[in-house]
């Protein structure tokens, strides 16, 4: 199989982002976005997902996270999405449940070409919550949902996440990306029984 590797940047006037992805990687990732909470959830998902994962982002979060991490968002979809090349082989569909002490999140992704994201279940008080910050820039987990939706509207994925139960937002949000991380390994996986693209329409 050819190498599946591809770098995306987008600089505006809110930030700078740099990402570079190696879907067959061993989990060597090298984060920095400003915002230390989204650079371990972006560490946990290039770890668990097995990908080689590096971004460099720098963005105006003296105003808060939010461009930062909508941007980063954005090219870490790009950069995905172009490393998946003509998606020949592959699995396709996965899914994963991942529990983090007294949370429970389900991924469920179709790299189907068509983009959509589907997110629910997490709590209200996911709405309010604020984590980090002290000192640094805080990650406010309202954003969950768009970050989620960036990264699929962007890779070209069907992505639905969703929170079974949970209480703690550290661990309701680690969880989601973690799910995320090992459904997206398993359907980007070689499947040996597959020789071209897993559709019966020849494309994705």
């Amino acid at each position: 199989m050819t190498p599946r590797i591809a770098r995306a940047e987008r600089t505006t006037r809110e930030s700078s982002i740099a990402v570079e992805i190696n879907l067959d990687g061993t989990g060597q990732v090298e984060i920095s976005t400003g915002v230390p909470f989204f650079d371990h959830m972006l560490t946990a998902l290039g770890v668990h997902g097995s990908f080689d994962l590096n971004v460099q982002a720098q963005g105006d979060i003296e105003i808060e996270a939010h461009h930062t991490v909508e941007d980063t968002a954005i090219v870490l979809g790009q950069a995905f999405g172009e490393a998946l090349g003509d998606k020949k082989g592959i699995r396709r569909f996965a899914d994963a449940y991942i529990p983090m002490d007294e949370t429970l999140a389900h991924a469920i992704v179709d790299v189907s070409g068509r983009p959509y994201c589907v997110h629910s279940g997490e709590p209200e008080h996911m709405l309010t919550t604020i984590i980090g910050g002290y000192p640094g820039t805080p990650y406010a987990t309202v954003i969950n949902k768009h970050v989620f939706e960036s990264f699929a509207m962007n890779a070209r994925i069907a992505l639905h996440v969703r929170v079974l139960y949970g209480r703690d937002p550290h661990h309701i949000t680690e969880a989601e990306f973690k799910a995320v991380a090992r459904a997206l390994r398993a359907a980007v996986e070689p499947d040996p029984r597959v020789g071209g693209i897993p559709s019966t329409k020849g494309a994705l």
